[in-house]
């Protein structure tokens, strides 16, 4: 059977995402699973007034394509049952797996975890935001300090069997204000790696080329430019950042 061409071949809708804040459907092109969320079910937000959430989630996707680390599973826009919208590829996380967890305090890891914070559920009980401390969830964090991700949830990371971590649901974005928040906080204050750098370096290389082209289709000159300045930031201090300004930390709900 001929791969299906995503592009032009016919959208199929086979479900709803029901818990999703905007329209967001399943759907199959040929024998490819993908999400798609058409532009005309997304829900208007007040601070992110410019340009839409399918194209931020595209351009979050050219991103984690220029960072070379395959962060974002593909994701592009096209046409569907109900209208233009963002369609990627679905991907089967694996359930045994959790790359960040909430459990009791006195449950942390010794090792192989990173504590970010400490608060009582709904029980009373003391627990711990934790996530994994891997190579790969690191650079997670370092993409969403260069895209400013505003919505970091746990469960937009998809821990897939192999040990990638795929990360998903980047509609809030890109803003040209400071707007991150993420439970991606375990590494503050820690020296990025060169391969880290060298991420950051491919990014700002592309930006003055194809990338930059790519990008000026789906966001505004200043997103475009507050992202350069993002990364020459990363570049100069090469350490984790840690949270900054009045807004929250953390998204919420965390998961």
């Amino acid at each position: 059977m001929p791969e299906p061409d995503l592009l032009t071949d016919e959208l199929t809708l086979t479900g709803r995402i029901t818990t999703a804040s905007n329209a967001t459907f399943l759907g199959s092109i040929g024998d490819a699973e993908v999400v798609y969320k058409p532009i005309a079910g997304e829900k208007p937000l007040w601070d992110f007034p410019d340009g839409c959430l399918a194209h931020r989630e595209v351009a979050a996707y050219l991103v984690s394509e220029a960072l070379g680390w395959n962060i974002v599973p593909r994701t592009w826009l096209r046409d569907g049952p109900l209208g233009e919208g963002m369609v990627q590829l679905w991907q089967d996380a694996d359930p045994e797996q959790d790359a960040v967890d909430l459990v009791p305090l006195g449950e942390v890891p010794e090792s192989g975890f990173k504590l970010v914070l400490e608060g009582e559920d709904q029980a009373g009980q003391i627990v711990a935001l934790i996530h994994e401390d891997t190579a790969v969830l690191r650079r997670m964090a370092v993409f969403d300090v260069v895209v400013n991700n505003a919505d970091r949830k746990g469960n937009h990371v998809l821990a897939m069997p192999g040990g990638h971590r795929y990360g998903v649901d980047h509609g809030v974005t890109l803003h040209a204000e400071h707007k991150l928040r993420t439970v991606l906080w375990g590494w503050i204050g820690e020296k990025l790696t060169d391969e880290e750098l060298e991420g950051i370096d491919r990014v700002l290389t592309a930006l003055e080329g194809e990338l930059g082209e790519k990008l000026a289709e789906l966001l505004t000159a200043e997103e475009i430019e507050a992202l350069a300045a993002r990364c020459v930031r990363l570049r100069t201090t090469a350490v984790f950042p840690g949270p900054s300004g009045g807004m929250p930390a953390v998204p919420w709900p965390l998961f």
